[in-house]
């Protein structure tokens, strides 16, 4: 008789709509759960930012949320020290709330109130940054509050308001679809902003007459994919925005009735671009005029022409500058307030919008008030209930650490968000968070350096935790819905701020209480009253609207039946004029010019596949497979010209810092130009630096310089000088570990690397987690510090192999499991590493290899290869692979090939983030077919 075995049904997932937590796209997510943590995420099909499509950082979110990388890498429970040179130690939230309150209340009393400060984040809900700014402003009394948006959108910020009136983006994702010219100025769409990117690739498939400028000083994967590709010179976009203006005055394209019906200053403008001529804009720029004046006519022609911008015309000391000139440009010619056209800014963070609605910045107030505006100061005391909103102007992002650095500022209050990675001159921000009396870090992340001050450290919820809204790049506002309770004592950041405002109204004496919200819902309906009549007016929205209507956008006042898809359309804009302002703009050179010394121009940027700080992305080992480990990219006639071969060790060398880093061959880059990722803190790429110092990442290097407007630091275009780094002595360390372990080791490595002359560490693998650090220095370091590192990686004990010359400095020791490669540790000479490193991630059997394993001599196993950089990162695929399949289709047109080369492998069938590149590896093998 046979027996019939009947499985259980497996228990279908419960699930959340939420959105995702990277960039201000906005993407809506469905996470899958069981009830106690995430098991799978996908795309929200019927949210209009994104309709269905995610990248890879946001389809991956699942896997930063898997709970053997949350307890290794998440606060769970408050911690505390009493003195600077003890260890933090777990206490209850009732003694951390207790002596924070009591600690802000004595400091208030002595040093008056703008001796505290908060630097808090655009990745938090709009109610948690409410309650921030009604702490500081509404009951401390100090404007000493701002946010890491002021590194991304504040020049964006300034520009709509001087020229439009208020910080509203007039244009709506559908434009991307109905736009006849995309100009993209500083911004790698395809790689910060992915899924717009998706609808870009979309809109000119079903549009082939539309046409896409980019202007960017790198040949990136959007400028490749240009119909024109400005390379101007770093820091020169006010100069081609006037030149292009001057050329469309010129040539008749401007719209002279709009300009007359609805803005003012024109004439003021028309007298500056005058100078702006050709000759001059192309020689300034460094771009052929017969580019300049195409760019400038497909512009002015265009029926609906749409601008899309992002930090590289923010992040600089003349970026409200560069804003204005920009917008000057749609206003002269009509391209604003109509569908397909605009000038539209893409938000850097998930929330940066929400926390500009509610004014937490240092010079904002709720509801888009000025804090300059005794008016505003009054309207938002009446709203809160306090006598008076401080009318000192508190302290920016910069500009605080400096008062935190002269002691002018006792208490820093920081909250997600990681400035010791983040801002610039970190040799400032770190010497300023040594000398506060109280750093208190409130964190979902432990590891951040960052972390690493804090006196106080308030764990936090996440992604996945929270309750709320957030608003993204075209102004619409989406519910945040918790998928999972809060893990160990995490606490959502509105409650933590509640309770501590709560307990410091007590100690001050006040009576009524500021804060009695018993949930985020509460918070989010006095912020709507807040925008009673306001340009961002929610008075008709409710949670229940957002709730059964899905995303909506703003304005939306009581008694619409929809929001706003678009601005201005009706030619009125919120000024005393009701008109549009142009703004006089005047090309400046970049604040710290190349000379001698500092030959090089720095830009920073972002990766495709990590995001930010990494404190997220970079728990998840495949996100590291486009780019493995951090490296400075420079244009091979620079490399040739220094003697340098790809992946030598140079320093690269500001006026602020230096950092040790391997050197990069990319065809991105103009000679005279250098890139680094912006991600690569010191979690990540460290050393002892100059003097035993230590090195903190690419921020070490950066400038500080301030826009005069929006007081955003100029993080894009430093000085910097490249040497070879002389350090004969190498040393890597790879190997499988425990994923429950993995975050952890890479956190135990953060000392020893500072030991090194330079080192980094970074995961890799797919199915399993891998650690590697790399490390060089002047010398063979010391045994035991090597020995310390190896015990961390298992390598220890019977079942290892090892190859040790202490004459010559070189030692190769293998840990080897049921036949195949675990760890590696190669000391002094390195060559092996490539092979090595393809058996033990192929897992391939070792036997054969025999004496091979340990001779310095041996060259790799006949038939090894390496699959090379990971191209398609949902579907693992591989630029070797690639390169095969392509080799068998060269006769193909490029498209065709490119949907054969899908259809073999699947590449770029997934989130497509890979897709340009994907069509610029055709187009090489394509070109390289015909040359042959």
């Amino acid at each position: 008789m046979n027996t019939v075995t009947i499985s259980p049904l497996r228990k279908k997932p419960i699930e959340t709509r939420a959105t995702c937590c990277y960039c201000g796209v906005g993407c809506g997510v469905i996470i899958e759960s069981d009830g106690a943590q995430v098991t799978g995420v996908r795309g929200d099909p019927e949210h209009p930012a994104n309709l269905g499509r995610l990248c890879t950082k946001g389809s991956t979110l699942h896997l930063a949320a898997a709970p053997e990388l949350q307890a290794q890498a998440r606060a769970l429970v408050p911690e505390l020290r009493a003195r600077r040179d003890e260890e933090r130690k777990p206490v209850s939230w009732a003694e951390a709330q207790d002596q924070l309150a009591r600690r802000i209340a004595d400091t208030i009393r002595r040093h008056g109130p703008d001796s505290v400060a908060f630097y808090i984040s655009g990745q938090l809900l709009t109610e948690d940054y409410y309650v921030f700014n009604k702490l500081a402003k509404g009951l401390i009394g100090t404007n000493n509050i701002d946010t890491n948006s002021r590194l991304c959108m504040s020049s964006a910020v300034a520009g709509y308001k001087r020229t439009l009136g208020a910080d509203a983006p007039p244009a709506c994702y559908e434009d991307l679809e109905l736009a006849d010219v995309l100009f993209i100025a500083g911004s790698n769409t395809a790689y910060a902003h992915p899924v717009l990117y998706r609808r870009i690739e979309e809109a000119r498939r079903r549009n082939p007459a539309m046409r896409m400028i980019v202007a960017d000083p790198r040949v990136t994967d959007t400028a490749r994919d240009a119909d024109l590709h400005l390379p101007i010179l770093p820091g020169t976009d006010v100069a081609l925005f006037n030149g292009m203006l001057h050329l469309c005055i010129e040539e008749g394209t401007i719209d002279a009735a709009y300009i007359d019906a609805h803005t003012e200053g024109f004439d003021a403008v028309k007298r500056r671009v005058a100078d702006y001529t050709p000759a001059f804009v192309a020689a300034t720029c460094g771009i052929a005029e017969r580019d300049l004046l195409q760019a400038a006519r497909w512009f002015g022609q265009s029926r609906a022409a749409l601008s899309l911008y992002c930090q590289g015309l923010n992040q600089s000391a003349s970026g409200t500058a560069k804003n204005v000139a920009l917008v000057n440009l749609h206003l002269a010619t009509g391209q604003i307030g109509k569908p397909g056209a605009g000038p539209f800014s893409l938000t850097g963070q998930p929330n940066a919008m929400g926390g500009r609605e509610v004014g937490g910045m240092a010079n904002l107030l709720s509801g888009h008030r000025d804090l300059a505006n005794a008016e505003h100061r009054a309207e938002v005391a009446r709203l809160w209930g306090v006598d008076a909103v401080p009318a000192a102007p508190g302290k920016t992002a910069l500009p605080m650490f400096e008062a935190v650095a002269k002691g002018e500022i006792k208490i820093l209050w920081i909250a997600c968000t990681n400035p010791a990675q983040s801002l610039p001159d970190q040799k400032l921000v770190r010497e300023a968070l040594q000398r506060a009396e109280l750093v208190i870090v409130q964190e979902a992340y432990r590891h951040t350096a960052t972390a690493d001050y804090a006196d106080v450290l308030l764990p936090a919820t996440t992604w996945g935790e929270k309750e709320g809204t957030v608003t993204n790049s075209e102004r619409r506002i989406t519910r945040v819905r918790a998928a999972l309770p809060a893990p160990g004592e995490a606490r959502h950041d509105w409650r933590i701020v509640v309770e501590v405002a709560r307990r410091l109204e007590s100690l001050l004496g006040r009576e009524r209480s500021l804060f009695p919200y018993e949930g985020p819902e509460a918070i989010w309906n006095e912020h709507r009253e807040t925008t009673r009549g306001r340009d961002l007016d929610i008075t008709g929205l409710s949670w229940r609207i957002l709730e059964q209507r899905g995303p909506q956008q703003w304005p939306y006042p009581e008694g619409a039946r929809t929001g706003l898809k678009r601005l201005y359309e009706d030619g009125i804009f919120p000024t005393p004029s009701g008109r549009a302002r142009f703004v006089d703009a005047a090309y400046e050179p970049v604040a710290e010019p190349t000379d001698a010394r500092y030959p090089f121009r720095l830009n920073t940027g972002r990766l495709r596949d990590q995001w930010h700080g990494m404190s997220r992305t970079g728990t998840v080992a495949r996100l590291y497979a486009h780019a493995p480990e951090p490296a400075v990219a420079m244009a091979a006639a620079d490399m040739q010209r220094h003697g340098l071969r790809q992946g030598d060790l140079v320093h690269v060398t500001s006026r602020r810092g230096s950092q040790i880093v391997p050197a990069q061959s990319s065809e991105d880059m103009k000679s005279g130009q250098v890139f680094i990722g912006m991600h690569w803190g010191e979690e990540f790429l460290s050393g002892r630096g100059p003097g035993g110092a230590g090195s903190h990442g690419v921020n070490a290097l950066t400038l500080p310089a301030l826009d005069p407007y929006s007081f955003q630091p100029e993080l894009k275009h430093a000085a910097v000088k490249i040497l070879k780094a002389e350090l004969p002595w190498r040393f890597l360390v790879f190997g499988w570990v425990d994923a429950a372990r993995a975050l952890q080791l890479q956190a135990a490595l953060r000392p020893f690397m500072r030991r090194f002359a330079y080192a980094s560490c970074t995961l890799f693998g797919r199915e399993r987690v891998g650690v590697l650090l790399r490390a060089a220095d002047d010398y063979a370091a010391d045994a035991q510090l090597l020995h310390d590192i190896e015990l961390r990686f298992g390598i220890d004990g019977a079942q290892v192999l090892r190859y040790d010359d202490a004459k010559r400095g070189i030692a190769r020791h293998l840990r080897i499991e049921d036949g195949r490669l675990a760890a590696v540790s190669l000391a002094g000479d390195i060559a092996a590493e490539a092979w090595l490193r393809d058996y033990l991630e192929n897992e391939q059997p070792v036997a054969s290899l025999g004496r091979m394993l340990l001779s310095p001599s041996a060259k790799a196993p006949q038939g090894v290869k390496s699959r090379g950089r990971i191209v398609c990162n949902c579907l693992n695929v591989a630029a070797s692979e690639i390169d095969a399949a392509l080799e068998a289709m060269l006769a193909c047109e490029p498209r065709e090939a490119l949907a054969e080369l899908q259809g073999k492998l699947r590449c770029g069938t997934s989130c497509g983030s890979c897709v340009p590149e994907l069509k610029q590896i055709v187009m090489r093998m394509g070109n390289r077919a015909k040359a042959a």
